[in-house]
């Protein structure tokens, strides 16, 4: 298989063309990758800032007494909101500080 290939690389291109076609030949491989650059940014990147856009968005909008999940499972009800922290409820007599961005969902 190794020699075929080498075969092919040495024979002559079809019709008599000569290689180094400029940058024309170039052309459809960089309309490719940035084509692929495009499909990655819409389907991967976009959605991704757009969920972590939400989630900054109900972080800020977090007050006491909401029910929240955090992002270990541990359900509760915030009992008091810091600068960088809550205190959630976890049952009667237990409360728990955790960081904002530990909460994932809201209840």
């Amino acid at each position: 298989m190794f020699q075929l290939a080498n075969i092919l690389m040495m024979a002559p291109p079809p019709n008599g063309q000569q290689g180094g076609g400029g940058i024309m030949s170039f052309l459809p491989t960089i309309l490719f990758f940035g084509f692929m650059i495009l499909i990655m940014y819409f389907f991967m990147i976009r959605p991704q800032q757009k969920r972590q856009k939400e989630h900054q968005n109900m972080l800020a909008s977090l007050r006491k007494g909401d029910k929240v999940v955090t992002s270990s499972g541990i359900h509760g009800v915030i009992e008091d909101v810091e600068e960088r922290t809550y205190i959630i409820k976890i049952a009667d007599n237990t409360k728990i500080k955790v960081e904002k961005s530990a909460i994932s969902t809201r209840i």
